[in-house]
């Protein structure tokens, strides 16, 4: 599926739900941070090298799929491809330096 189809087909759905007037830039950002947060969730309290269950890689897949959602819904608000907005920070990032801070 190529993300005009993606696009299309949750405009479609949000529509359909009536859900237009909540779709302003701020309750957007308010909502990706609330599933951002269901995401991590789902590592607390477990150790770093914690080996998820099928149940918990299902629960993050879900999780990681409304984040994605409220981004896309986000970048179509503001009028912009996620891949192409991705791609341009990528290539930012190509020409940073990160000094990395040991604190012993």
């Amino acid at each position: 599926m190529e993300y005009k189809d993606v696009e299309e087909a949750l405009i479609d759905f949000r529509d359909k739900k009536g859900w237009q007037k909540y779709h302003n830039l701020k309750d957007l950002a308010v909502s990706l941070n609330l599933e951002a947060s269901e995401v991590l969730e789902i590592f607390q309290w477990e150790p770093s090298d914690h080996e998820l269950t099928t149940s918990e890689r299902d629960h993050l897949e879900e999780e990681l799929a409304d984040t994605l959602i409220y981004a896309f819904y986000m970048c179509n608000k503001l009028g912009v491809d996620p891949l192409d907005i991705v791609a341009k920070k990528m290539k930012f990032n190509q020409k940073r330096h990160w000094a990395i801070l040991l604190l012993r």
